[in-house]
């Protein structure tokens, strides 16, 4: 009798911070470090660091469920698409998330077109792909501090197919290095991205 296959899962980590080394990045590396070590492929990404044009609502992507401009999305789409799972992190500015990760997710209008407008449904899948949010926020805690955040990446999430699973949301963190005094935080993210592995379909094929 032979042994099950055991399937490598491919997840990818969105960092929406304009910064590389500020408490939301901190707190994403440590999730993506804890989904390794539980045997995942992590893709990074830093947002910042792409060439990605605002949505122009041309309405390209209504009759094919693809973005029609050439930048670096396409690359990123791919990356979406295939995925077994997502984690995606952004401080809140102004209620939301930060510029860097707002213009990706309007770029995945393309998603929506795809899921809503042309009908496609994924295949291999017998339940949504898990996702996990971090963010962080200067502010005191407050009832509504993350509120618009969180309901913008729902939206992101439902256009891709993607469940949010888990929400980390830590408040008066302002300063790049802050969460470095809160080992608990940190620690925390680490958990998450360990345990986010478990949550991948096990019956999804394997990917080419």
């Amino acid at each position: 009798m032979s042994a099950p296959i055991c399937r490598t899962r491919k997840l990818v980590a969105l960092y929406g911070s304009p910064r590389r080394q500020g408490n939301t990045s901190r707190l994403l590396n440590q999730a993506a470090t804890g989904a390794r070590a539980a045997g995942a492929v992590v893709e990074d990404v830093f947002l910042g660091d792409l060439s990605l044009s605002p949505c122009l609502e041309d309405n390209g992507c209504r009759d094919t469920g693809r973005c029609v401009i050439a930048d670096d999305f396409q690359r990123i789409y791919l990356l979406l698409d295939e995925c077994d799972g997502l984690l995606l992190a952004s401080p809140v500015f102004f209620g939301g998330v930060s510029a860097q990760a707002k213009i990706l997710i309007d770029r995945c209008q393309c998603f929506w077109a795809g899921k809503y407008l042309l009908k496609r449904v994924r295949g291999g899948f017998s339940r949504k792909r898990p996702g996990l949010f971090l963010s962080a926020a200067a502010r005191a805690p407050r009832p509504d501090l993350f509120e618009g955040a969180v309901r913008t990446v729902r939206y992101f999430f439902d256009a891709l197919d993607v469940a949010l699973w888990r929400t980390l949301l830590y408040p008066g963190l302002e300063e790049a290095h802050d969460v470095l005094a809160h080992e608990g935080y940190l620690r925390e993210a680490f958990d998450a991205g360990l345990r986010l592995v478990a949550e991948v379909d096990p019956g999804r094929p394997e990917q080419g």
